[in-house]
């Protein structure tokens, strides 16, 4: 940064202020740790030469303080990808099984919602396909928020619901599955290059419910980018113009999550190229009969209190997911060196 004709670049001198926030944010907790550890030993020394049984609760409480301010720099560290700090576009679509996977794929969209709501994030649909008798057959969602992708990026997979079925008038145990598919909302400083003929646009009337001219004109868009394969309809805004704008967002967003895919050789992430939504497939299974029990196939994390996950209470999954990765990130850099 203080190299001669620095600023004349701006592009550059921005990356290069940017990276040095991040590297003296990073100093500033490594410093506040060791800072804070120091006072920790030194109240641990003078209470085990003094003999103050008084002071053993101030010990704790400072430990207690501690942990919090080890967690929640391990969140910075977890959540360290460029991307991680982005808005998430949060898609459902409901597996084989008709109106019991449409049930479960709306009360997936539920408990999203709800999720996001306890985070104090936004949350706009943009895009829902109802089922033909009950719940969703498909629907897109932008949560807004501090990194929303970062967090729901755990949440991508099948999900597997077992349970009485209330559509079945016999009562009989039922499964379903419904996919979970969640990329990073990017900006127009990530440049993935969307050519007009590679483009096919559709316009329609929107559905589900009506007010204020939303489902009265063909302003719903379905964009369908060509040589990819990819779908992308948004029909919540009243504009056709609006809409479009939208549906270009979310396409250059799964492009790019492709192109990231690609590159890691992990093209099963996205769900147009995984194949059936069903067995061996799920990530997390939700049982509801014979006994109550959430269960992430990934982790091993577990909970018996099935309706507070329903309910947004997905924070033991999305850190055991998190936590878990980076773990194994760690030991495979161990092996290398």
């Amino acid at each position: 940064m203080t190299e001669p004709g620095f600023w004349q670049s701006s592009e550059k001198s921005e990356k290069a202020i940017s990276k040095s926030k991040e590297l003296k944010a990073k100093l500033s907790d490594y410093y506040t740790i060791l800072s804070r550890f120091k006072d920790l030993e030194a109240l641990f020394d003078l209470i085990k030469e003094s003999g103050e049984v008084s002071l053993l609760e101030e010990l704790e409480r400072e430990i207690k303080n501690y942990s919090d301010l080890l967690d929640s720099v391990e969140v910075k560290l977890i959540l360290s990808d460029p991307l991680d700090q982005k808005n998430a576009i949060l898609s459902i679509h409901a597996g084989a099984g008709g109106t019991e996977a449409c049930d479960w794929a709306a009360m997936l969209l539920r408990m999203y919602q709800r999720y996001a709501e306890r985070h104090g994030y936004k949350v706009s649909l943009v895009d829902i396909l109802p089922g033909e008798e009950a719940g969703i057959k498909s629907a897109s969602i932008l949560v807004s928020g501090n990194n929303a992708y970062g967090y729901l990026k755990a949440e991508r997979g099948v999900h597997r619901l077992v349970r009485i079925s209330p559509f079945n008038a016999q009562g009989k145990r039922q499964t379903s599955f419904a996919s979970v598919d969640v990329v990073a909302e990017v900006d127009e400083t990530i440049d993935i290059e969307i050519k007009e003929s590679d483009l096919k646009i559709d316009v329609f009337r929107s559905s589900g419910h009506g007010g204020q001219g939303v489902n009265t004109t063909d302003s719903a868009v379905r964009i369908t980018h060509l040589p990819t394969g990819l779908v992308v309809v948004c029909q919540n805004e009243r504009s056709q113009l609006q809409n479009k704008a939208t549906a270009l967002k979310i396409l250059r967003s799964r492009l790019y999550e492709l192109e990231k895919d690609k590159k890691r050789a992990e093209m099963e992430r996205i769900y147009g190229q995984k194949g059936e939504i069903g067995w061996g497939r799920q990530i997390r299974s939700y049982v509801l009969q014979p006994y109550k029990m959430v269960k992430d196939l990934r982790t091993g994390e577990s909970r018996s209190q099935v309706e507070e996950v329903l309910d947004g209470d997905l924070d033991s999954f999305i850190w055991a997911y998190l936590l878990g990765k980076k773990k194994g990130q760690e030991e495979r850099e161990i092996e290398e060196t």
